[in-house]
């Protein structure tokens, strides 16, 4: 059970500029751990081997629609340079002068999917200028990985993923934060009758404690959690021990820890 965990929600940073990146995030979230990881491939592949991860899902943002093919590539070669160790997503943005064309090459790339993040991109999820990105995955069946939920914005709350789920009904869309960071509950009585959502438990078990964590695992249901960290942000330890602490089945962990990952991902 806890040996090949994959993590589905990993950041990484070109070394050189990899201590800012992770200090911008860092100041962007409240109650964060005080020592984050530094966001370089090297780090994420040391700390995961010593906690039984063998596996990564990685990508990092565009804050501008400038970055978005500097990004890719940077993620391409840093899936080539893993081993095997990795599987990568891309990054998009709104403001891109053609969409089609950056998805392109993205998938030329060798990128396995996409990952928004509306509440640091600035961007409603949902927003007309980002719906070919879904209309595009749908079609080619690339997962899309998306930051959701801010109690403090209103970027990537339930009602804006509820209509892209609406909107696009084949899509493989992965809620990230158990679909709605810091604003949980919302997101499981809104999000979770859909069959196209799946959810990651990344940054939120710390805040939700044990029993209400195993409680939205129980609404979501097996079948549709990821393990993930949000490396750097989190030391990886943590997460596993307080999935471990919930007492879940055997079945249950080989899901959550590997298997569900490998199935929406195309592993």
């Amino acid at each position: 059970m806890l040996n090949h965990i994959i993590d589905a929600h990993c950041h990484i940073y070109p070394d050189r500029i990899a201590h800012k990146a992770v200090e911008a995030v860092d100041n962007f979230y409240p109650s964060l751990p005080k020592d984050p990881l530094d966001g370089t491939c090297k780090t994420l592949i040391r700390t995961g081997k010593e906690n039984g991860i063998t596996h990564y899902i990685v990508h990092s943002v565009a804050t501008t629609p400038h970055q978005v093919s500097s990004i890719n590539r940077f993620i391409s070669e840093a899936v080539l340079s893993s081993e095997g160790a990795f599987t990568g997503l891309g990054t998009m943005h709104p403001d891109l002068e053609d969409i089609p064309a950056a998805m392109e090459e993205l998938v030329s790339l060798g990128l396995h999917g996409v990952k928004l993040h509306p509440d640091i991109q600035r961007f409603a999820a949902d927003d007309p200028r980002i719906m070919p990105v879904y209309e595009i995955c749908e079609a080619k069946g690339l997962p899309v990985l998306v930051h959701t939920g801010d109690y403090r914005y209103d970027f990537s709350n339930p009602p804006r993923i509820a209509h892209i789920l609406r909107t696009f009904p084949k899509l493989n869309f992965v809620g990230a934060h158990f679909g709605g960071w810091s604003v949980w509950d919302e997101a499981a009585k809104t999000l979770s009758g859909f069959d196209n959502i799946c959810v990651d438990c990344s940054s939120s078990m710390n805040y939700l404690g044990d029993s209400k964590s195993k409680e939205l695992i129980g609404v979501w249901g097996e079948d549709r959690v990821l393990f993930g960290t949000d490396y750097p942000l989190w030391h990886q330890r943590q997460d596993i021990e307080a999935l471990l602490r919930m007492d879940l089945t055997e079945e249950a962990y080989r899901k959550i820890f590997r298997e569900n990952c490998v199935r929406i991902y195309g592993l």
